[in-house]
């Protein structure tokens, strides 16, 4: 039989490795909160000053664009916008970090809420900001019907070949990143890609696409292949298995075949940063849906260091180039 005494210094001792694990976890958030914003401060200085090479080819291939095909102005002068922070790149990420700093509940712990923090910490590094820049870049050298070369990624033919990926027209590299659109269904239950605001203007270009023949032939894409772990909230990332989720029992019960179009890496990159590359290697998506409640406080450690070697880097560094 145990002694009152011994049970009572037992509960305490748990009480006090509880409260200094909440107490490791609420350290880290601070940390990452001051990195996170200093680094969306140097990012958006960085794009104002011209120094992100994809967003200055970005502007430049948007004014030959709209030469081109003047008709598509609008369309055009929107996929601009992520050369700035108004874009709905920088202005995706700015929405995350206002969340984690300022709306607490709207995380299932605070665990969650530090691994958010960590990726906006990466996110914004402008190595990676860069390399995210190549997917609307690329929309606007495919647009050019060959007159613009792509970035960071091999040419349209070439990728759609080695990866058995049908064409979906125009756009089809923001397709599936939610900073640009959602899945939706119609009356029968199709899950469709519905895009937000002048993005619409994507769906005059092309048939729409579904999510059951994307899923299973879509081509490659940074945010697909490499962004997706940085570049995602936790409420999208959720949204975003729960319509994986959906389409496979749909398709169970129509026995046939579901594939998730994230089930693999599609082949397609020419040359990404090393930050990406460090990025995709270190990203568990499998923890981070389930938010496992432990503490990250070593993480958060190696984030700093992360954050302190980075900003060493020159403007122009070769990881930032095509």
């Amino acid at each position: 039989m145990n002694h009152p005494k011994v049970g009572s210094f037992l509960f305490l001792c748990l009480v006090l490795l509880l409260s200094g694990c909440s107490d490791k976890v609420a350290e880290a958030i601070d940390a990452n909160s001051r990195v996170a914003k200093l680094r969306m401060d140097t990012l958006a200085s960085e794009l104002e000053s011209g120094q992100i090479r994809n967003a200055t080819l970005l502007k430049q291939y948007a004014l030959l664009l709209k030469q081109q095909k003047p008709d598509y102005g609008p369309l055009i002068d929107e996929l601009a916008k992520d050369a700035t922070r108004q874009g709905p790149l920088y202005q995706g990420l700015q929405k995350r970090l206002d969340d984690a700093l300022h709306s607490p509940e709207k995380y299932v712990s605070s665990e969650e809420r530090l691994i958010e923090l960590e990726n906006i910490v990466e996110a914004a590094n402008p190595d990676l900001f860069n390399d995210a820049l190549s997917d609307p870049v690329n929309v606007l050298a495919d647009m050019s019907d060959g007159k613009l070369a792509r970035v960071n990624a091999v040419s349209k033919a070439a990728s759609m070949q080695a990866n058995g990926a049908q064409d979906f027209g125009d756009g089809s590299q923001l397709v599936g990143n939610p900073n640009y659109g959602q899945w939706s269904q119609n009356s029968n239950g199709v899950s469709f890609w519905e895009w937000y605001g002048m993005y619409a203007l994507f769906s005059n270009l092309s048939r729409p696409v579904m999510y059951d023949s994307w899923s299973r032939n879509r081509d490659y894409s940074y945010y697909n292949d490499y962004g997706r772990s940085r570049y995602t909230s936790p409420t999208q990332y959720k949204s975003q298995e729960q319509q994986v989720a959906r389409s496979k029992k749909q398709f169970g019960n129509n026995n046939s075949k579901f594939t998730s179009p994230y089930a693999k890496s599609r082949t397609g990159s020419s040359q990404v940063s090393s930050a990406s590359q460090k990025a995709k290697a270190s990203s568990q998506f499998a923890s981070r849906s389930s938010y496992a409640t432990k503490s990250k406080s070593t993480r958060s450690n190696s984030t700093n260091s992360s954050f302190r070697t980075n900003r060493n880097t020159s403007s122009r560094s070769p990881r930032r180039g095509k």
